[in-house]
């Protein structure tokens, strides 16, 4: 007996499905909002020190994109009585002072290949959040901001230089 509760105990932490708990909408929620105050810093950025056109409009729409789905997610967040947080992530702060010692097409291509990695693990967080999400109303956010990160990771591409 006592080895049938531990063998069930063992298959239900090994569950990825009973490992998510209550808070993982919460916590995709939060770093949700600090990843678009992120964008929007690295969008001005990008919008004052591009090298190229195509950069600064880029950096023009990011910081206008995510300052939108930075609003929708903190009305999402004081529905389900979440604070949400501020500032940005720690390695948002470190590509940020690096990119801040750029200018110019070495700024462009920092910038491009940085916005590619960022995008594309966003992507990831966020369609396993609007399909597994504990939470409907944070899988609504996250399906409904999903084709405009894509849009971005597209642009971004774009911009990088061949081989990144």
């Amino acid at each position: 007996m006592k080895f049938v509760t531990l063998a069930a105990a063992t298959l239900l932490a090994a569950t990825p499905a009973f490992a998510q708990d209550a808070r993982s909408s919460q916590d995709f929620l939060k770093e949700a909002i600090q990843g678009n105050n992120a964008e929007v810093e690295m969008g001005k950025l990008a919008a004052a020190r591009g090298g190229s056109k195509d950069v600064r409009d880029f950096g023009k729409m990011l910081s206008t994109d995510h300052a939108k789905a930075g609003a929708e997610a903190r009305k999402v967040a004081g529905q389900i009585k979440l604070t949400p947080p501020t500032g940005i992530p720690p390695e948002a702060q470190e590509t940020k002072a690096k990119l801040e010692k750029l200018k110019g097409a070495e700024f462009d291509k920092e910038f491009a290949v940085a916005m590619v990695e960022d995008h594309e693990k966003d992507i990831a967080a966020y369609t396993e959040q609007a399909t597994n999400g504990d939470d409907n109303r944070v899988k609504g956010l996250a399906t409904k901001q999903l084709p405009t990160l894509k849009k971005h990771l597209d642009m971004a591409q774009k911009l990088a230089p061949k081989g990144q």
